[in-house]
């Protein structure tokens, strides 16, 4: 069964940081995008970033360029988010999502999404 666990979410003052990790289960990294994505109330999941798990593309939306990295531990079965220079309108659920891909580009899951996680919560505040 494919699974994927975030973890790592909690509040955060403006300007700080925190790591996002999303770890698979049920399934390798290789041939799968992985993508980082967030929901606030009242508005449509905006999709952040992704990473092939080939590791071969990375890709960022322009409101985290930057600020946010993706990277993959293929040993690890792990994807993060390492996240910086936080701001308020950073606050959401943060969900990772799978899809499988075999090519190299990451993109693809902006389209579809086979599996979610549950979600974790990212509350940037003082």
């Amino acid at each position: 069964q494919l699974q994927l666990v975030e973890s790592g979410g909690g509040l955060v003052q403006p300007g700080g940081s925190l790591r996002l990790s999303c770890l698979a289960s049920g399934f390798t990294l290789d041939n799968y995008a992985i993508g980082w994505f967030r929901q606030v109330p009242e508005k449509e999941r905006e999709a952040l970033s992704c990473v092939h798990g080939s590791g071969r593309t990375t890709n960022y939306k322009d409101s985290v360029k930057g600020r946010f990295t993706i990277s993959r531990d293929r040993a690890a079965n792990t994807v993060y988010l390492q996240m910086n220079g936080l701001k308020s309108e950073d606050t959401g659920v943060y969900y990772c999502a799978a899809v499988q891909s075999f090519g190299s580009a990451c993109t693809v899951i902006y389209s579809g999404v086979d599996t979610w996680g549950q979600g974790t919560m990212v509350t940037v505040s003082s």
